[in-house]
């Protein structure tokens, strides 16, 4: 299983843009890569160390809690991501 975890906070502009891109990439995967995906929310305002991390990156977007992205996310780079896992 591979986890993807898109790293924001309320207020965040970038944010649902960011997990929206995650979220439509998965979908459109086949399902033999798609199906071993799992996309996980957090917030920097719920996790302290998270904050520390990450505060002025977000949003960040971890594939196995490697960085992948913060900022603005790619989607044609992360599906390329995705598709060697």
């Amino acid at each position: 299983m591979t986890t993807v975890t898109v790293i924001g906070r309320a207020g965040c502009h970038l944010c649902p843009t960011a997990l929206e891109i995650v979220e439509t990439v998965v979908a459109e995967l086949p399902d033999e890569i798609g199906d071993r995906i799992e996309i996980v929310e957090r917030s920097i305002e719920d996790d302290p160390a998270l904050y520390e991390l990450w505060w002025e990156k977000i949003p960040v977007v971890l594939i196995d809690d490697e960085l992948h992205a913060h900022w603005r996310v790619s989607a044609d780079r992360l599906r390329r991501k995705l598709e060697e896992i």
